[in-house]
């Protein structure tokens, strides 16, 4: 068993793409937490497929080159993120209106751009389902510098991000800056999207900041409970998905994801039997 663990260690390609898959499993839980108690779920789908264009844009520039297909998509992401923002505000829609509204949109020029490049449509599925085994050097640099920066600005804006999640009137009364701190809080799901791209691809990507906070969920109310589990179960869901990948010969990013929601899977089934034992306990004490 121990030869079986270390046989995949051997190659630094699996030591790079362990490295990233912690990195954003940490990121995309902390930050999921917030995604699943505000009910964001939709936003980030939208955000991970409006990224698209971006991401083909960038590859055209830079002929190929990562560099430039992570800095077009980390614009692109951000300039969705205000936009549906922007739209939801000025024109008084809903916001999940203005989500599909802009979600559709870059969708539709992502897919345009991409099949107008029909020679590098294979290189692109890359980015569409995650190639964390393909991950560089400078992509585990760009990983961990944006991760790091996003986890210290979710600490140290913690407490108005958890005020705003739970009770926007109190947030209101205190007089917090509410417009910005949920831009803000936006701006970092647009990043944590771009930064995943190597590792769960674009359609993906909203199973890593979705599932573990919700399983975390099912299991404590406490905020900062919340978010160890969760970063927990995204970093045991990335290694053993990766170990899987390598052994199974299957995509690493459906395995990372396919590992996540067997687990969520697991935690709703003891989390239902429990309350289930309870509610049967109570009733023989009545």
């Amino acid at each position: 068993m121990l030869d079986g663990l270390l046989a995949p260690l051997q190659y630094a390609f699996m030591v790079r793409g362990m490295l990233a898959a912690v990195i954003v499993g940490v990121v995309c839980a902390v930050l999921g937490t917030y995604v699943v108690l505000r009910g964001m779920a939709f936003f980030g789908d939208a955000l991970a497929h409006a990224v698209l264009p971006g991401v083909a844009i960038g590859y055209l520039v830079g002929g190929g080159a990562r560099g430039p297909v992570f800095w077009f998509a980390m614009a692109t992401a951000l300039l969705s993120a205000f936009g549906i923002g922007a739209v939801s505000r000025s024109a008084k829609l809903k916001q999940d209106t203005s989500i599909g509204i802009i979600f559709a949109g870059m969708f539709a020029l992502g897919v345009a751009l991409i099949s107008m490049v029909r020679n590098y449509t294979a290189d692109l599925t890359h980015f569409l389902f995650g190639d964390v085994l393909g991950v560089s050097s400078h992509d585990l640099v760009l990983t961990v510098v944006f991760g790091v920066l996003i986890l210290l600005i979710i600490f140290a804006f913690y407490k108005e991000f958890m005020l705003i999640s739970f009770d926007p009137t109190l947030a209101s009364t205190l007089r917090l800056p509410i417009r910005r701190l949920e831009y803000l809080l936006i701006s970092l799901i647009a990043m944590s999207i771009v930064v995943s791209l190597q590792t769960v691809g674009v359609t993906l990507m909203v199973a890593m900041l979705i599932t573990p906070a919700a399983a975390a969920s099912l299991l404590t109310r406490k905020l900062s409970r919340m978010m160890i589990i969760a970063a927990a179960i995204a970093v045991f869901s990335g290694i053993t998905g990766l170990y899987l990948s390598y052994y199974l010969n299957i995509a690493s990013g459906a395995a990372i994801v396919l590992t996540c929601t067997i687990l969520f899977v697991f935690v709703w089934a003891l989390t239902t039997i429990a309350r289930r034992r309870a509610s049967d306990g109570t009733r023989v004490n009545l």
